[in-house]
């Protein structure tokens, strides 16, 4: 039988024919050292057909095609005119040798040749590989240029990703938020510790730290400080009472004079803290408007900088989706979880999510309680986030009510609604708001639960029925039935059992000591 080889390369798919090969007597060893002596393959392989790829955007559409399995038009139309024709009713007297399985059964269903992939053709087609551009003539340097194309545009199109669901920027901003917070408070704390040689006062007068370097640059020289900008300094602190209680404290300060450099020095840097700070809040709005894109159900259940914390601790929203919620509690914790587990000491309750409002308006003894319960709702939250298509905020809205109703139950002891009550209002929330269809396999999954949720009672009634059908045979200690009875039933069949035992063991060894004794008579005598 013939062997034929199809060879998918970046400039377009190539048929060789191997002459004079015997499969079954062929080792996959010799074959593996032949192939690289292009005399002796070069004898034996044979170029049968090549059809070249129209453009790179072709040869992107077939890669895509083949990586997956399947076998395009073109393939086939190629394969029709370089194969043998096979007649109606007739088994062909070639088989094709393919790379990969799923595209062999998919040739062999479509068009009936049949296909093989195995370890004697993997060693042929890399000897194809290897010498493809002697088969086929090719300009130096073309085969490299070509493959290096291709390669580039296959992995752009399958790292292809929704530019507006980019979990990666909320990694970034929620790094350079914690970094920015970090800096603007010690730069703020330089600010004081500076500031306060000239003008001590203001300390006790100004206790927010973006404030106070605001009022720092428009004070400058507290000498020059007069009633008249009085005005300018309410628009800064808000207050009236506190801007007339600075002009105050200047003219009684008790700090020493800073010279015009050291005053410009101070200025300046006052002016950086202030742009830092204005700079985070212009961040923080974009962490938020990232969150309510990519997880805005995480980011309505637990809150947007959390959720972003959730997300960067985990790597991206997909990996904190494919987290339990056992997972999801403690992340943030590992030292303390390792900790405990080397110790044998208690484990930890939460991690990163005890920053949210839901864990600090618990009670002491319900914090573990409640960190487990939002846990797992922050899970069901994020797997919505990513693998629901459309953008909703419904799910987590309602997610937070139930969390909410969680709350009241452990402090006044209401009851809270069930899961699937609350996922069925989400779902109509989400139709009303965002237009979303509701799933079918969705609602007949509630329907399903319901129906086994109501079952179960009935099975409960039945057995009640049964038992009351059957009083005697409940309490009568006969038939087994009566626990009391039953217990001291296989007590005195065991006791039974062992005593029978003890019986034949002692008539095994009775006799034993007797056919000793006759034997040692029957010596003596």
């Amino acid at each position: 039988m013939a062997l034929y080889l199809l060879y998918e390369s970046a400039p377009g798919y190539a048929v060789f024919l191997a002459n004079g090969l015997d499969e079954i007597g062929q080792n996959t060893e010799a074959v593996r050292n032949s192939v690289t002596d292009i005399n002796r393959f070069g004898k034996v392989m044979k170029l049968a057909g090549f059809s070249p790829f129209k453009s790179s955007q072709d040869a992107l559409t077939q890669c895509n095609s083949v990586s997956e399995g399947l076998m395009t038009d073109e393939l086939r139309n190629f394969l029709e005119l370089t194969l043998p024709k096979v007649k109606e009713g007739k088994k062909p007297k070639f088989s094709l040798g393919v790379a990969e399985p799923k595209l062999g059964s998919h040739i062999h269903e479509v068009t009936k040749f049949p296909c093989q992939s195995n370890e004697f053709v993997l060693e042929l087609l890399r000897g194809v590989r290897l010498h493809f551009d002697r088969f086929i003539d090719l300009k130096a340097g073309d085969l490299e240029k070509a493959q290096l194309g291709l390669g580039h545009s296959y992995s752009r199109a399958k790292v292809k990703f929704n530019v507006n669901r980019v979990d990666n920027m909320v990694i970034q901003a929620i790094f350079l938020l914690d970094t920015l917070d970090k800096d603007i408070n010690s730069f703020s704390m330089r600010v004081r510790e500076w500031y306060s040689w000239h003008f001590p006062e203001l300390v006790k007068i100004v206790n927010d730290n973006y404030l106070y370097a605001k009022v720092a640059k428009f004070v400058d020289d507290k000498s020059q400080l007069s009633e008249d900008k009085i005005p300018g300094l309410t628009e800064i602190v808000g207050d009236e009472d506190k801007a007339k209680e600075i002009v105050e404290a200047a003219k009684a300060s008790m700090g020493q004079d800073l010279s015009p450099v050291d005053l410009v020095n101070v200025k300046l840097f006052t002016q950086r803290v202030i742009d830092l700070a204005e700079y985070r809040k212009t961040l923080y709005d974009y962490l938020v408007a990232k969150m309510n894109d990519i997880a805005p159900n995480l980011a309505a259940l637990i809150g947007e900088v959390v959720g972003a914390r959730l997300i960067s601790h985990a790597g991206s929203l997909t990996n904190l989706a494919k987290c339990p919620s056992s997972t999801l509690q403690i992340l943030g914790a590992e030292k303390a979880l390792f900790r405990a587990l080397k110790t044998r000491g208690n484990t930890p309750k939460y991690g990163l999510i005890f920053h949210s409002s839901f864990i600090g308006r618990a009670s002491a003894r319900n914090k573990g309680r409640m960190a487990r319960y939002l846990a797992n709702k922050c899970s069901i939250a994020s797997r919505i986030d990513c693998f629901l298509e459309k953008n909703t905020n419904a799910f987590g809205e309602k997610l937070r009510e139930q969390v909410e109703e969680r709350l009241d139950f452990y402090d006044k002891g209401v009851a809270p609604r069930k899961n699937i009550e609350v996922m069925k209002s989400a779902l109509e929330s989400a139709q009303t708001k965002g237009g979303m269809d509701l799933d079918e396999n969705v609602e007949e999954a509630s329907v399903k639960k319901s129906k086994k949720r109501k079952s179960k009672p009935q099975v409960a009634e039945d057995g009640e029925a049964m038992a009351e059908d059957k009083p005697e045979a409940v309490t009568n200690g006969e038939n087994g039935f009566n626990a009391e009875d039953g217990t001291e039933k296989k007590k005195k069949k065991k006791k039974k059992s062992r005593d029978d035992d003890g019986e034949n063991i002692g008539a095994a060894s009775e006799g034993k000591k007797k056919k000793k004794k006759k034997s040692k008579t029957e010596e003596d005598e």
